[in-house]
């Protein structure tokens, strides 16, 4: 089997070149640089009414990096609409070893403790480098990719690549540009990565709280603060006082949906 050095991998996409192949059955690996390229302008992202009240209801857990494995799996299975895929061994086991280095993350939506949506990619300095999605629910995919633009944006990232254009990415403010433009937006977006440890701040939603809706919805141990009532919807857990914990055993909870559909900003 071929394999694919990951130093070589990541020079590959700093120079705005990545890996493909005809058949997720041959060991045969390519090299593909587009005239024009997709990219997702993170604060461009077409976030719909509905798509907004489904991330807002949490109907799906999403998570980050807890299945990579298994969703570069799922994105390499075959469909009805997709005979074959791209996803080859060498190519998989390139984009895993990127994983284990830090270089490769995934995003994850999940239903009862099933894995029904997702996506993942490449983080280069303060880019991202979307390489497949994959959904075996409704929306899961668009869900994954709005949790994905999310992340980028609280972690100061300046690039979504979204390397080919399709109509699913359209809908969601992918735009097309060419190969120069493209250039001139990567340079910036990876020069102060040299193969040490990457400096988008992948991990930074993580530590934002949930939004809290009511009075009703806050744990026993909370208290609001005098002159914060009902009426004070979508407020930060950060503008409540925590009484009954010591600081160091108070751990905020994961974002919610709430915080997401708040940090992209708008609907359409």
């Amino acid at each position: 089997m071929n394999s694919i050095d990951p130093h070589m991998l990541l020079s590959a996409y700093a120079a705005g070149i990545f890996p493909m192949s005809d058949s997720r059955e041959t060991d045969e690996v390519y090299w593909v640089e587009p005239r024009k390229r997709g990219i997702l302008p993170l604060d461009h992202f077409h976030l719909s009414r509905s798509l907004a009240k489904l991330i807002r209801s949490d109907r799906f857990y999403v998570t980050a990096d807890k299945a990579f494995e298994a969703v570069i799996d799922n994105c390499a299975e075959p469909t009805e609409d997709r005979l074959d895929t791209w996803i080859n061994p060498p190519i998989k086991e390139a984009y895993c070893t990127l994983h284990q280095l830090g270089h490769a993350h995934s995003i994850e939506c999940w239903d009862k403790g099933k894995l029904v949506g997702g996506l993942y990619g490449v983080r280069l300095g303060h880019a991202f480098f979307g390489e497949s999605m994959f959904s075996r629910a409704n929306n899961t995919s668009k869900i994954a990719l709005a949790w994905l633009v999310a992340r980028l944006k609280v972690g100061g990232f300046l690039l979504l690549d979204c390397q080919f254009i399709t109509d699913h990415l359209a809908s969601m403010g992918a735009i097309e540009i060419e190969r120069d433009a493209y250039l001139k937006q990567l340079k910036p977006a990876v020069s102060s990565h040299f193969f040490n440890k990457p400096v988008g701040l992948w991990q930074a939603l993580d530590q934002l709280p949930p939004l809290i809706k009511t009075k009703a919805s806050l744990p026993k141990n909370y208290e609001l603060r005098a002159g914060l009532g009902e009426g004070d919807s979508d407020r930060d857990a950060a503008e409540f006082l925590v009484e009954s914990l010591e600081a160091e055993s108070f751990s905020a909870p994961r974002p919610n949906g709430a915080r997401i559909v708040q940090l992209l900003g708008h609907t359409s």
